[in-house]
């Protein structure tokens, strides 16, 4: 199974543009994720810039709209993410135990969406998409 780990830090949406993370927080964060690598769990990771430097892009009758951060509205951000295959959602949430998070900081663990959860109908209408068809042959080859 897959799990995301999504970094959600406090007071990152109010981040200036080029906020940069401490560094005694990175050599900790650098430990952890050695460890989430030697345990052969770790498939992707990656910190985001601050909401200040993005664009969100909303649609409203069929027409998108462009907003740049920062975004008055937002309370709670994304300030990155892992992406690890373990067995189960508790063991993602051990891992997600493990982080070296400061205090009122949040890890949210969400399991991905695989394919085979969908329903027939679903996979039928996305199964002409390239990326998924890749994804499937892929799967095939290994089971």
């Amino acid at each position: 199974m897959r799990f995301m780990m999504v970094v959600i830090p406090k007071g990152y949406d109010k981040a200036k543009p080029g906020a940069m993370p401490d560094a005694k927080l990175v050599a900790e964060m650098s430990r952890y994720n050695e460890s989430l690598h030697k345990a052969g769990v770790l498939l992707s990771m990656e910190g985001l810039r601050p909401p200040s430097m993005g664009a969100r892009v909303s649609f409203k009758g069929g027409k998108p709209k462009v907003t740049d951060g920062p975004f008055a509205e937002a309370k709670e951000v994304i300030g990155g993410f892992w992406m690890i295959r373990v067995k189960s959602k508790a063991e993602a949430v051990e891992w997600a135990k493990r982080c070296p998070m400061p205090d009122g900081e949040i890890v949210e663990v969400r399991q991905v969406q695989e394919f085979e959860d969908f329903p027939a109908d679903v996979q039928e209408a996305a199964s002409g998409e390239p990326a998924l068809r890749a994804q499937l042959e892929k799967k095939a080859k290994k089971g």
